[in-house]
Protein backbone atom coordinates (compact mmCIF):
# COMPACT_ATOMS: atom_id res chain seq x y z
CA UNK A 1 0.00 0.00 0.00
CA UNK A 2 2.83 2.38 0.86
CA UNK A 3 4.40 1.77 -2.55
CA UNK A 4 1.07 2.36 -4.32
CA UNK A 5 0.61 5.63 -2.43
CA UNK A 6 4.09 6.74 -3.50
CA UNK A 7 3.34 5.96 -7.14
CA UNK A 8 0.14 7.96 -6.89
CA UNK A 9 2.06 10.95 -5.64
CA UNK A 10 4.57 10.64 -8.48
CA UNK A 11 1.81 10.36 -11.07
CA UNK A 12 0.13 13.44 -9.65
CA UNK A 13 3.39 15.36 -9.80
CA UNK A 14 3.98 14.30 -13.39
CA UNK A 15 0.47 15.42 -14.28
CA UNK A 16 1.25 18.88 -12.88
CA UNK A 17 4.53 18.96 -14.79
CA UNK A 18 2.60 18.52 -18.02
CA UNK A 19 1.15 22.01 -17.64
CA UNK A 20 3.28 24.60 -19.37
CA UNK A 21 3.67 28.21 -18.27
CA UNK A 22 5.29 30.98 -20.28
CA UNK A 23 6.53 33.94 -18.26
CA UNK A 24 6.88 37.14 -20.28
CA UNK A 25 9.52 39.36 -18.70
CA UNK A 26 12.68 38.33 -16.84
CA UNK A 27 13.02 41.35 -14.59
CA UNK A 28 13.24 41.20 -10.82
CA UNK A 29 9.62 40.13 -10.33
CA UNK A 30 9.25 38.01 -13.47
CA UNK A 31 12.32 36.00 -12.49
CA UNK A 32 10.92 35.30 -9.02
CA UNK A 33 7.58 34.19 -10.46
CA UNK A 34 9.28 31.90 -12.96
CA UNK A 35 11.48 30.37 -10.27
CA UNK A 36 8.52 29.86 -7.94
CA UNK A 37 6.30 28.21 -10.56
CA UNK A 38 9.13 26.06 -11.94
CA UNK A 39 8.90 23.93 -8.78
CA UNK A 40 5.55 22.55 -9.96
CA UNK A 41 5.22 23.30 -13.67
CA UNK A 42 7.19 23.39 -16.91
CA UNK A 43 8.22 27.03 -17.22
CA UNK A 44 9.66 28.98 -20.14
CA UNK A 45 10.98 32.44 -19.31
CA UNK A 46 11.03 34.94 -22.18
CA UNK A 47 12.84 38.27 -22.48
CA UNK A 48 14.91 40.25 -24.96
CA UNK A 49 17.77 40.51 -22.46
CA UNK A 50 19.77 37.28 -22.67
CA UNK A 51 21.91 38.23 -19.66
CA UNK A 52 18.82 38.36 -17.41
CA UNK A 53 17.70 35.01 -18.78
CA UNK A 54 21.09 33.40 -18.18
CA UNK A 55 21.30 34.66 -14.59
CA UNK A 56 17.91 33.16 -13.72
CA UNK A 57 18.42 29.93 -15.63
CA UNK A 58 21.26 29.04 -13.29
CA UNK A 59 18.95 29.31 -10.26
CA UNK A 60 15.89 27.39 -11.45
CA UNK A 61 14.82 24.41 -13.52
CA UNK A 62 13.32 26.22 -16.49
CA UNK A 63 13.75 26.95 -20.18
CA UNK A 64 14.57 30.38 -21.57
CA UNK A 65 13.81 32.07 -24.87
CA UNK A 66 14.93 35.39 -26.34
CA UNK A 67 12.13 37.43 -27.91
CA UNK A 68 11.04 41.03 -28.40
CA UNK A 69 8.01 41.39 -26.12
CA UNK A 70 7.08 44.72 -27.66
CA UNK A 71 6.20 42.77 -30.82
CA UNK A 72 2.70 41.24 -30.69
CA UNK A 73 3.52 38.65 -33.35
CA UNK A 74 6.52 37.40 -31.36
CA UNK A 75 4.39 37.24 -28.22
CA UNK A 76 1.77 35.10 -29.95
CA UNK A 77 4.53 32.82 -31.18
CA UNK A 78 6.22 32.28 -27.80
CA UNK A 79 2.93 31.57 -25.96
CA UNK A 80 1.42 29.19 -28.53
CA UNK A 81 2.20 26.04 -26.49
CA UNK A 82 1.45 27.50 -23.04
CA UNK A 83 -1.38 26.39 -20.77
CA UNK A 84 -1.06 29.74 -18.98
CA UNK A 85 0.92 32.95 -19.43
CA UNK A 86 2.40 35.30 -16.85
CA UNK A 87 2.64 38.96 -17.84
CA UNK A 88 5.57 40.70 -16.13
CA UNK A 89 6.70 43.36 -18.60
CA UNK A 90 7.15 47.09 -17.85
CA UNK A 91 3.92 49.06 -17.68
CA UNK A 92 4.36 50.90 -20.98
CA UNK A 93 4.36 47.51 -22.77
CA UNK A 94 1.67 45.91 -20.63
CA UNK A 95 -1.57 46.64 -22.46
CA UNK A 96 -0.42 45.51 -25.91
CA UNK A 97 1.18 42.42 -24.37
CA UNK A 98 -2.07 41.54 -22.58
CA UNK A 99 -4.04 42.06 -25.77
CA UNK A 100 -1.69 39.83 -27.77
CA UNK A 101 -1.94 37.02 -25.21
CA UNK A 102 -5.75 37.23 -25.14
CA UNK A 103 -5.84 37.22 -28.95
CA UNK A 104 -3.77 34.04 -28.79
CA UNK A 105 -6.49 32.49 -26.63
CA UNK A 106 -4.27 31.95 -23.61
CA UNK A 107 -5.20 32.35 -19.94
CA UNK A 108 -3.01 34.88 -18.15
CA UNK A 109 -2.09 36.27 -14.72
CA UNK A 110 -0.67 39.75 -15.26
CA UNK A 111 1.30 42.21 -13.10
CA UNK A 112 2.39 44.66 -15.78
CA UNK A 113 0.22 47.51 -14.43
CA UNK A 114 -0.22 49.36 -17.72
CA UNK A 115 -1.56 52.90 -17.70
CA UNK A 116 -4.49 51.80 -19.87
CA UNK A 117 -7.54 50.16 -18.31
CA UNK A 118 -7.23 46.36 -18.74
CA UNK A 119 -11.03 46.07 -18.50
CA UNK A 120 -11.15 47.42 -22.06
CA UNK A 121 -10.13 43.91 -23.12
CA UNK A 122 -12.91 42.17 -21.21
CA UNK A 123 -15.14 41.43 -24.22
CA UNK A 124 -12.15 40.26 -26.25
CA UNK A 125 -11.25 37.83 -23.48
CA UNK A 126 -14.81 36.50 -23.29
CA UNK A 127 -14.93 36.05 -27.07
CA UNK A 128 -11.65 34.11 -27.02
CA UNK A 129 -12.58 32.02 -23.98
CA UNK A 130 -9.77 33.48 -21.88
CA UNK A 131 -9.49 33.90 -18.12
CA UNK A 132 -7.29 36.90 -17.33
CA UNK A 133 -6.51 37.94 -13.75
CA UNK A 134 -4.86 41.35 -13.96
CA UNK A 135 -3.14 43.72 -11.52
CA UNK A 136 -2.44 40.74 -9.26
CA UNK A 137 0.61 42.04 -7.41
CA UNK A 138 0.85 43.49 -3.91
CA UNK A 139 -0.94 46.83 -4.44
CA UNK A 140 -2.80 46.83 -6.67
CA UNK A 141 -3.25 43.14 -6.08
CA UNK A 142 -3.48 41.80 -2.58
CA UNK A 143 -5.15 45.00 -1.42
CA UNK A 144 -7.86 44.37 -4.04
CA UNK A 145 -8.28 40.74 -2.99
CA UNK A 146 -8.87 41.91 0.58
CA UNK A 147 -11.41 44.58 -0.31
CA UNK A 148 -13.25 42.26 -2.69
CA UNK A 149 -13.53 39.59 -0.01
CA UNK A 150 -14.93 41.90 2.68
CA UNK A 151 -17.13 43.88 0.30
CA UNK A 152 -19.01 40.65 -0.43
CA UNK A 153 -19.66 40.11 3.28
CA UNK A 154 -20.31 43.57 4.70
CA UNK A 155 -21.45 47.05 3.71
CA UNK A 156 -18.07 48.75 3.29
CA UNK A 157 -18.00 52.49 3.90
CA UNK A 158 -14.25 53.11 3.80
CA UNK A 159 -11.18 51.48 2.26
CA UNK A 160 -7.67 52.84 2.86
CA UNK A 161 -4.40 51.33 1.68
CA UNK A 162 -0.92 52.58 2.58
CA UNK A 163 1.92 50.79 0.81
CA UNK A 164 5.58 51.20 -0.04
CA UNK A 165 8.79 49.36 -0.83
CA UNK A 166 11.93 50.93 0.66
CA UNK A 167 15.64 50.20 1.12
CA UNK A 168 16.88 49.50 4.63
CA UNK A 169 19.90 51.75 4.05
CA UNK A 170 18.86 55.39 3.55
CA UNK A 171 21.16 57.09 1.05
CA UNK A 172 20.85 60.77 0.18
CA UNK A 173 19.53 62.55 -1.75
CA UNK A 174 16.49 60.36 -2.48
CA UNK A 175 16.65 57.72 0.28
CA UNK A 176 14.92 55.40 -2.15
CA UNK A 177 15.62 52.44 -4.43
CA UNK A 178 13.15 51.04 -6.95
CA UNK A 179 12.42 47.35 -6.37
CA UNK A 180 10.66 47.27 -9.75
CA UNK A 181 10.89 49.28 -12.98
CA UNK A 182 12.05 52.82 -12.07
CA UNK A 183 10.23 54.15 -15.14
CA UNK A 184 6.99 52.89 -13.59
CA UNK A 185 7.87 54.70 -10.34
CA UNK A 186 8.22 58.00 -12.19
CA UNK A 187 4.86 57.29 -13.82
CA UNK A 188 3.34 57.01 -10.33
CA UNK A 189 4.75 60.42 -9.47
CA UNK A 190 3.36 62.14 -12.57
CA UNK A 191 -0.02 60.50 -13.24
CA UNK A 192 -2.98 62.28 -11.55
CA UNK A 193 -4.24 60.41 -8.47
CA UNK A 194 -7.89 59.35 -8.39
CA UNK A 195 -9.73 58.41 -5.23
CA UNK A 196 -13.34 58.24 -4.03
CA UNK A 197 -14.79 60.70 -1.54
CA UNK A 198 -18.45 60.65 -0.49
CA UNK A 199 -19.29 58.47 -3.45
CA UNK A 200 -17.63 60.69 -6.07
CA UNK A 201 -14.37 60.22 -7.94
CA UNK A 202 -11.96 63.02 -7.06
CA UNK A 203 -8.74 63.73 -8.95
CA UNK A 204 -5.68 65.43 -7.48
CA UNK A 205 -2.07 65.74 -8.51
CA UNK A 206 0.18 62.91 -7.40
CA UNK A 207 2.38 63.62 -4.34
CA UNK A 208 -0.34 65.67 -2.62
CA UNK A 209 -2.03 65.31 0.82
CA UNK A 210 1.11 64.12 2.58
CA UNK A 211 0.80 62.69 6.09
CA UNK A 212 3.20 61.09 8.55
CA UNK A 213 2.49 57.59 9.90
CA UNK A 214 4.25 55.39 12.45
CA UNK A 215 5.02 51.73 11.69
CA UNK A 216 6.34 49.14 14.12
CA UNK A 217 10.00 48.23 13.50
CA UNK A 218 10.25 50.91 10.79
CA UNK A 219 9.42 54.25 12.40
CA UNK A 220 8.02 57.31 10.67
CA UNK A 221 7.06 57.17 6.99
CA UNK A 222 5.37 59.74 4.77
CA UNK A 223 2.26 58.89 2.75
CA UNK A 224 1.04 60.77 -0.31
CA UNK A 225 -1.50 60.42 -3.10
CA UNK A 226 -0.82 58.16 -6.07
CA UNK A 227 -3.15 56.64 -8.64
CA UNK A 228 -3.35 53.17 -7.10
CA UNK A 229 -7.07 52.38 -7.02
CA UNK A 230 -7.19 51.61 -10.74
CA UNK A 231 -10.00 49.09 -11.44
CA UNK A 232 -11.57 49.62 -8.00
CA UNK A 233 -12.94 52.91 -9.30
CA UNK A 234 -15.39 51.04 -11.51
CA UNK A 235 -15.76 47.54 -10.07
CA UNK A 236 -16.67 48.25 -6.43
CA UNK A 237 -19.08 50.89 -5.12
CA UNK A 238 -17.52 52.00 -1.83
CA UNK A 239 -18.19 55.68 -0.92
CA UNK A 240 -14.68 56.37 0.40
CA UNK A 241 -11.55 54.80 -1.07
CA UNK A 242 -7.95 55.92 -1.28
CA UNK A 243 -4.49 54.47 -1.73
CA UNK A 244 -1.31 56.26 -0.70
CA UNK A 245 2.33 55.46 -1.36
CA UNK A 246 4.85 55.35 1.50
CA UNK A 247 8.36 56.79 1.43
CA UNK A 248 10.88 58.03 3.96
CA UNK A 249 10.05 61.61 5.07
CA UNK A 250 11.20 64.43 2.74
CA UNK A 251 11.53 62.18 -0.32
CA UNK A 252 8.54 63.75 -2.03
CA UNK A 253 9.87 67.30 -1.62
CA UNK A 254 12.83 66.40 -3.83
CA UNK A 255 10.52 64.73 -6.38
CA UNK A 256 8.16 67.72 -6.40
CA UNK A 257 11.07 70.02 -7.16
CA UNK A 258 12.11 67.93 -10.17
CA UNK A 259 8.52 67.71 -11.33
CA UNK A 260 7.86 71.46 -11.04
CA UNK A 261 11.08 72.28 -12.91
CA UNK A 262 9.94 70.12 -15.83
CA UNK A 263 12.39 67.27 -15.48
CA UNK A 264 9.58 64.72 -15.94
CA UNK A 265 8.14 66.36 -19.05
CA UNK A 266 7.72 64.26 -22.20
CA UNK A 267 7.60 67.35 -24.47
CA UNK A 268 10.73 67.57 -26.62
CA UNK A 269 13.12 70.46 -26.13
CA UNK A 270 15.43 71.76 -28.84
CA UNK A 271 18.88 72.50 -27.44
CA UNK A 272 21.17 75.25 -28.77
CA UNK A 273 23.07 72.71 -30.86
CA UNK A 274 19.81 71.62 -32.49
CA UNK A 275 19.57 68.34 -30.63
CA UNK A 276 16.03 67.42 -29.54
CA UNK A 277 15.65 65.89 -26.11
CA UNK A 278 12.77 64.87 -23.87
CA UNK A 279 13.47 65.99 -20.28
CA UNK A 280 12.09 62.70 -18.93
CA UNK A 281 14.66 60.73 -20.97
CA UNK A 282 17.48 62.88 -19.58
CA UNK A 283 16.16 62.64 -16.02
CA UNK A 284 15.75 58.89 -16.28
CA UNK A 285 19.36 58.45 -17.35
CA UNK A 286 20.50 60.37 -14.27
CA UNK A 287 18.07 59.01 -11.68
CA UNK A 288 17.71 55.37 -12.64
CA UNK A 289 21.30 54.39 -11.71
CA UNK A 290 20.79 55.98 -8.28
CA UNK A 291 17.48 54.15 -7.84
CA UNK A 292 18.69 50.78 -8.99
CA UNK A 293 18.37 48.19 -6.23
CA UNK A 294 21.66 46.34 -6.09
CA UNK A 295 21.85 42.53 -5.88
CA UNK A 296 21.41 41.41 -2.27
CA UNK A 297 20.65 44.97 -1.13
CA UNK A 298 18.25 44.69 1.78
CA UNK A 299 14.82 46.31 1.49
CA UNK A 300 11.33 45.81 2.85
CA UNK A 301 7.68 46.11 1.90
CA UNK A 302 5.25 47.70 4.33
CA UNK A 303 1.49 47.88 3.90
CA UNK A 304 -1.51 48.75 6.03
CA UNK A 305 -5.06 48.14 4.79
CA UNK A 306 -8.20 49.22 6.63
CA UNK A 307 -11.69 48.13 5.60
CA UNK A 308 -14.53 49.69 7.63
CA UNK A 309 -18.31 49.50 7.49
CA UNK A 310 -21.34 47.63 8.78
CA UNK A 311 -21.29 43.88 9.31
CA UNK A 312 -24.48 42.25 10.58
CA UNK A 313 -25.70 45.68 11.60
CA UNK A 314 -22.62 46.50 13.69
CA UNK A 315 -19.70 48.83 12.94
CA UNK A 316 -16.61 46.81 12.07
CA UNK A 317 -13.06 47.59 10.96
CA UNK A 318 -10.63 45.02 9.61
CA UNK A 319 -6.96 46.00 9.57
CA UNK A 320 -4.32 44.04 7.66
CA UNK A 321 -0.63 44.73 8.26
CA UNK A 322 2.27 43.49 6.20
CA UNK A 323 5.96 43.91 6.92
CA UNK A 324 8.05 41.75 4.65
CA UNK A 325 11.84 41.87 4.39
CA UNK A 326 14.54 40.85 1.92
CA UNK A 327 14.99 37.08 2.09
CA UNK A 328 18.66 36.55 2.94
CA UNK A 329 18.47 32.80 2.38
CA UNK A 330 17.18 32.96 -1.19
CA UNK A 331 18.55 36.47 -1.84
CA UNK A 332 15.14 37.60 -3.03
CA UNK A 333 13.86 41.15 -2.67
CA UNK A 334 10.74 41.68 -0.60
CA UNK A 335 8.87 43.58 -3.31
CA UNK A 336 9.61 40.80 -5.78
CA UNK A 337 8.35 38.22 -3.27
CA UNK A 338 5.19 40.04 -2.22
CA UNK A 339 4.31 40.99 -5.80
CA UNK A 340 5.50 37.85 -7.54
CA UNK A 341 4.03 35.29 -5.16
CA UNK A 342 0.62 36.97 -5.32
CA UNK A 343 0.78 36.61 -9.09
CA UNK A 344 1.86 32.97 -8.78
CA UNK A 345 -1.04 32.35 -6.40
CA UNK A 346 -3.41 33.92 -8.94
CA UNK A 347 -2.00 31.71 -11.69
CA UNK A 348 -2.64 28.67 -9.52
CA UNK A 349 -6.29 29.67 -9.12
CA UNK A 350 -6.62 29.32 -12.89
CA UNK A 351 -4.46 26.23 -13.28
CA UNK A 352 -6.26 24.37 -10.50
CA UNK A 353 -9.64 25.49 -11.87
CA UNK A 354 -10.57 27.29 -8.67
CA UNK A 355 -11.43 30.28 -10.85
CA UNK A 356 -12.79 29.53 -14.32
CA UNK A 357 -14.89 32.53 -15.38
CA UNK A 358 -14.05 34.01 -18.76
CA UNK A 359 -13.10 37.65 -19.19
CA UNK A 360 -10.72 40.14 -17.57
CA UNK A 361 -10.85 40.07 -13.79
CA UNK A 362 -9.01 42.33 -11.35
CA UNK A 363 -8.36 40.70 -7.95
CA UNK A 364 -11.36 42.30 -6.22
CA UNK A 365 -13.69 40.29 -8.48
CA UNK A 366 -11.77 37.09 -7.72
CA UNK A 367 -11.32 37.71 -3.99
CA UNK A 368 -15.06 37.82 -3.31
CA UNK A 369 -14.91 34.04 -3.73
CA UNK A 370 -13.96 32.81 -0.24
CA UNK A 371 -12.15 29.71 -1.51
CA UNK A 372 -10.03 31.79 -3.89
CA UNK A 373 -9.25 34.39 -1.22
CA UNK A 374 -8.22 31.81 1.35
CA UNK A 375 -6.16 29.93 -1.23
CA UNK A 376 -4.17 33.08 -2.05
CA UNK A 377 -3.54 33.86 1.64
CA UNK A 378 -2.44 30.28 2.24
CA UNK A 379 -0.13 30.32 -0.79
CA UNK A 380 1.55 33.48 0.48
CA UNK A 381 1.81 32.21 4.04
CA UNK A 382 3.57 29.07 2.79
CA UNK A 383 6.18 31.42 1.33
CA UNK A 384 6.44 33.44 4.56
CA UNK A 385 4.51 36.44 3.27
CA UNK A 386 2.13 37.10 6.14
CA UNK A 387 -0.79 39.50 6.28
CA UNK A 388 -1.63 40.04 9.96
CA UNK A 389 -5.33 40.62 10.57
CA UNK A 390 -6.54 42.64 13.54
Amino acid sequence: MAQSHQIGRIDKKLDKRMKKITVLGAGMVGGVIATDLSKDYEVTLVDLNSECLNSIRGKANLETQVADLSNSEEIRNVVKDADLVIGAVPGFMGFEMLKAVIEAGKNIADISFSEQNPMELNELAKTNGVTAIVDCGVAPGMSNFILGYHNERMEVDSFVCYVGGLPVKRTLPFEYKAPFSPIDVIEEYTRPARFVENGKIVTKEALTDSELLEFDEIGTLEAFNTDGLRTLLETIKVPNMKEKTLRYPNHIEKIKMLKEMGFFSTDSLTLKNGVKLKPLDFTSELILPQWKLQPEEEEFTVMKIQVSGLENGNSKTYTYDLLDRFDKKTKTSSMARTTGFTCSASANLILKKLFTEKGVFPPELVGKNQKCFENVLSYLKNRNVNYILS
